[in-house]
């Protein structure tokens, strides 16, 4: 196999979801090597600790070259440390761009090695997002079909 280079895959997954997990299937076989790295934000309140979001992304990493890890900081630190040169990112729709656009300035001011590479998720996941789960969870206490894989699913129910 042909070096391809590192990059990593940076979010709160919060939880992750299938179009998380497209984008790092389609990641995985772009690049060498893939770190998926759940991060820990002050800023945010996530639903699920972070031991247990790190639990759910490595159930759902079928990927050979793609590796879990748990990072707080900077994430252009992290990236850093993991030698990455590479942040993968997604765009669902129009109204990701903006938040991602001024992601990807910062990160280039402060880390100008890295190059931010945006992968799409398939179509029919466009909609799906860890906010929009959490409403579910929350609201109805259960996730619909087509959100998160079974086995997620099960993982969640497990710990709620």
């Amino acid at each position: 196999m042909v070096d391809r280079k590192v990059a990593i895959y940076p979010g709160t997954f919060d939880p992750v979801h299938l179009g998380h997990i497209d984008v790092v299937r389609d990641a995985s076989r772009i690049f060498s090597r893939v770190i998926w790295a759940v991060g820990t934000n002050p800023v945010k309140n996530p639903m699920f600790t972070a031991g247990d979001r790190i639990r759910m992304v490595s159930i759902a990493n079928e990927f050979p070259n793609v590796k879990v890890v748990q990072f707080t900081g900077f994430l252009v630190d992290c990236a850093r440390a993991m030698g990455a040169e590479f942040i993968v990112r997604s765009l669902r729709m129009a109204m990701d761009f903006e938040n991602e656009f001024q992601m990807s300035l910062n990160n280039k001011k402060f880390a100008p090695e890295l190059i931010s590479v945006y992968l799409p998720a398939r179509q029919e996941h466009f909609h799906i997002s860890s906010t929009v789960i959490r409403e579910q969870i929350m609201i109805r206490g259960m996730i619909d079909d087509g959100y998160v894989p079974e086995n997620i699913r099960d993982f969640i129910k497990k710990i709620r």
